[in-house]
């Protein structure tokens, strides 16, 4: 948790300055959403290495490499921006999305001992632990645009500054204090079990497909994240374009963020308690929302930061319960590939739908983008009735 809240720094200001500096060093709409596009495509990239690390290795040693990655990233975006290079700000960027699988595969830790009775709970708790470094992060970026003026930078530099240092301080704090390691402790626990065969990517993706819960959490997870990419990438553009302050864009991703993590708890308790497919679907109808009111705001800042919060709300129960439902639905030996791969699906979604939301937004405004990421609910819903009918057969 202690490091969610260091690295979270690091991602909440990244992702509030990264589209501007691409429109700065490319001056396109277009390729601007490449910024975003490249963390998340970085995200997918390391998704399934750094679960093969810890696999081998354990959480402490696959986490730590992600954060170091990611640091290493920020002085990449650091020193193309200065050269005026943006194909290597995009590698840099890619490098910056180690640290948000590192983030994401956090809450797989949390899963490691959980209980079927409070995975939900476990779960949302490390999500939760995001929130006060990424809500914190765009809000810095006033004053650390003032020390990157003082050190002769770009003030767009200062966020990505404090991402380097937040990515650092998170390695740091898991190599010295995530002990013992969960993985490592859950797999001694079942090291007697003659019955548990090792398995691999393929064992996964079968049992995926022939499960019709675990067909379903994943395909919720991706469609919550691609439906949550494709908004809030071209969010600072839209509102950049109509005028709004560098603060005000701050203040609504920082809400934004504060959407997708403050609740967490609520909803994994819900998952819990409820169960995880009507939160997952409930996540899913909230996503719709929250396309038709960002989509209809036009210049209204307190709308599109109204559409954005239901935003992150969606993304949660879709993360959240979907991530639960997925661990509950699949044997131990194949559960670990399987949230890997996950992984790797939501955050090629996400960085599918950031690469086209450039193009969509200068094609049909920000309703029209907003309209386009709210068809990727459909197939959720879809799979949703099919496992109703079979479950009333």
């Amino acid at each position: 948790m202690a490091a969610q809240v260091v690295g979270g720094i690091g991602m909440g200001a990244m992702l509030a300055v990264g589209a501007l500096i691409a429109l700065d060093l490319s001056g396109s709409d277009t390729w601007s959403g490449m910024a975003t596009t490249m963390i998340t495509l970085g995200a997918a990239v390391f998704a399934l290495p750094l679960a093969a690390t810890a696999a081998r290795r354990g959480r402490r040693p696959g986490l730590t490499l992600g954060w170091l990655l990611g640091a290493l990233g920020g002085l990449v975006v650091i020193g193309a921006t200065v050269g005026g290079l943006f194909p290597l700000f995009l590698g840099g960027m890619v490098l910056v999305g180690a640290g948000t699988a590192t983030n994401l595969q956090a809450r797989h830790a949390a899963a490691d001992l959980a209980t079927e009775r409070t995975r939900g709970r476990d779960l949302s708790i490390v999500v939760w632990a995001t929130t006060v470094g990424a809500v914190v992060g765009p809000n810095l970026i006033g004053p650390t645009g003032g020390l990157a003026a003082a050190l002769g930078l770009s003030a767009l530099l200062g966020p990505v500054l404090l991402t380097t240092v937040g990515f650092l301080g998170g390695a740091a704090v898991i190599a010295a204090v995530l002990r013992p390691d969960p993985l490592l402790l859950a797999t001694a626990d079942r090291a007697g079990d003659d019955a548990v065969p090792a398995t691999t990517l393929n064992d996964a993706l079968r049992a995926i497909g022939r499960t019709p819960a675990a067909l379903l959490a994943v395909v919720g997870i991706v469609s919550g994240h691609t439906v949550m990419v494709a908004v809030m990438t071209m969010t600072p553009v839209h509102m950049t374009h109509h005028g709004a302050a560098l603060t005000v864009i701050g203040l609504t991703i920082s809400l934004h963020i504060a959407g997708m993590y403050a609740l967490s708890p609520v909803v994994g308790w819900l998952s819990d308690r409820v169960g995880r497919v009507p939160v997952l679907v409930g996540g899913q109808v909230v996503l719709v929302v929250a396309a038709a009111v960002a989509g209809t705001a036009g210049h209204d800042e307190t709308m599109v930061t109204t559409g954005l919060v239901l935003l992150g709300l969606g993304w949660s129960g879709s993360l959240v319960a979907g991530s639960a439902l997925l661990a509950e639905s699949l044997p131990a030996e194949v559960r670990p590939r399987a949230q890997g791969f996950g992984d790797l699906a939501m955050n090629l979604g996400g960085a599918t739908a950031g690469a086209l939301s450039g193009v969509v937004l200068s094609l049909a405004g920000f309703g029209g983008l907003n309209l386009f990421a709210a068809l990727f609910t459909l197939p959720v819903f879809v799979l949703a009735l099919r496992a109703l009918i079979a479950r009333n057969r």
